[in-house]
Order: C-alpha cells, then sequence, then structure tokens
C-alpha cells in the first residue's frame, strides 16, 4: 500500500515544518502534499525541508484544498490530517490492515494536547461519540481509498461541515469507516480560546444545525479560525493513553 498524506493549511507558520517532520518520522516514506490556501504560499515559505514534498497553493477553504491535494496524490490510499494534528505510531500499519482488508477508508480516535481532567474527559466523549455513530471529524485524520474517494466526488465544495457532508454521504451509500482504536494527538488552541464546554456545545450545535439543513455559508459566520500553535509546540510533542479505551 502507498500512502498519500494530504496536509492543508492557513498561517501555520510555527507549526508546518515540525508537522512535516512527524509525518516522515510516523508514517515513514510517504508521499506528502501540502496545499496552502494562500495564494502567496506563505505557509510553505516555512517549510525547512521540502525534499519530497509536493507544495500547491489552492483557493482557500478545506474541501477546495483537500480535493486539489487529493488529485495530485498517488497513493493507493489518501489521509487527510490538519496541521495540527499529530498521528500515533503504529498508524501506518493500522491503515494498511484497513487497507488490506477492502474498507473504503476510516479515521481515528483523538486526544487533546493539554492536559487536566476536563480535556482527557473531552478527548472520551469526542471518541465514544465517532466510535458509536461512525461520524468522526476531520480532526480525526480521515483516510479513504483514493479510488473510492474519487468515485464519491471527493469534499464538496462548501465552506464548512466539509467532513461531515462526506462522511454523511458514505452512510448514505451504505459504505462504513472503519474507526481505529489508536489516538491523534491534536491541538486543543481552538478549546483554550473559547473554553472547552463552551467549544463542543458550539460544534454539536453547528452540526445539528446543519443536519436540518442550514447552509455552511451561514454556519461559517459562527465559526473562528484560531491562531497557529505556539512556537516550539506541537501536539507530537504529547502521547495519547497506551490503553486506548
Amino acid at each position: 500500500m502507498n500512502l498519500s498524506v494530504v496536509i492543508p493549511v492557513w498561517n501555520e507558520f510555527e507549526t508546518i515544518a515540525v508537522t512535516i517532520d512527524h509525518v516522515r518520522a510516523v508514517l515513514g516514506n510517504v508521499e506528502v502534499i501540502v496545499v496552502d490556501g494562500d495564494p502567496e504560499g506563505s505557509t510553505l515559505k516555512h517549510i525547512r525541508d521540502a525534499t519530497g514534498v509536493n507544495t500547491m497553493t489552492a483557493p482557500r477553504g478545506r474541501a477546495h484544498q483537500q480535493n486539489a491535494g487529493a488529485r495530485a496524490a498517488s497513493g493507493d490510499v489518501v489521509l487527510f490530517l490538519h496541521a495540527d494534528t499529530a498521528m500515533p505510531a503504529g498508524a501506518h500499519a493500522a491503515i494498511e490492515r484497513v487497507w488490506s482488508e477492502g474498507a473504503v477508508g476510516g479515521a481515528f480516535g483523538v486526544w487533546f494536547d493539554r492536559p487536566g481532567w476536563v480535556y482527557r474527559a473531552g478527548s472520551q466523549y469526542l471518541t465514544l461519540r465517532s466510535r458509536m455513530n461512525r461520524l468522526p471529524y476531520g480532526d480525526q485524520a480521515i483516510f479513504l481509498r483514493r479510488d473510492y474517494f474519487n468515485q464519491v466526488g471527493g469534499f464538496a465544495p462548501v465552506a464548512i461541515m466539509e467532513d461531515v457532508e462526506l462522511v454523511r454521504r458514505i452512510r448514505r451509500r451504505g459504505d462504513r469507516l472503519a474507526m481505529l482504536p489508536l489516538r491523534v494527538v491534536t491541538s486543543s488552541r481552538r478549546f483554550v480560546a473559547e473554553g472547552l464546554v463552551r467549544r463542543v456545545l458550539k460544534n454539536i450545535w453547528m452540526t445539528m444545525l446543519y443536519h436540518v439543513g442550514v447552509s455552511p455559508d451561514i454556519l461559517i459566520r459562527w465559526y473562528s479560525d484560531s491562531p497557529p500553535s505556539q512556537p516550539g509546540h506541537h501536539p507530537g510533542d504529547v502521547l495519547p493513553p497506551s490503553d486506548h479505551p
């Protein structure tokens, strides 16, 4: 199995170089594609070692950027990785097992990179929720067979909820994503900025509104981007629990 990792970025100046190093260290010799939503490629300029990295720009928005990256991908499987999320050890082998079993794709559990019981509880809740309803979010490192991704038409060109829309479309086709026991470690920066409970409730509320038909163009007005991670810090510095409940 050949794996392609697509990383959509926007103002990830402090994070992108460490993210690429982490991908190489954990996933090995995989195809890395970084897609900048800034036409000037401002984040791309902060890549320390671009050897073997495919860099490009695309219209801003994760849907557009991830679709552009997937079109450039050559791997059997395409993994969509947020720049503030770190893959767990053993992820490549786990993805290969899913691929060899013929599944259309999958996603991981999640663990926040900030200490404290409230973040541990939030990690457990989000992981349990996605395992029960098979509706993972984009920061859970969703991966799909490349031919299947092309077959379903990729991400819909929406301003937000592109991950929810794609997973719902997969479910309507009668297909299922494998929910792996391993967990990615993701940045808690948005939750720190707004408060974990408030952010989780906001995400639930926005997802409910989307499910009842509220346009993503309206929902995007209630969603705010957060600044890049702090210098010197990357979620890969944090280890998720070893028991993987």
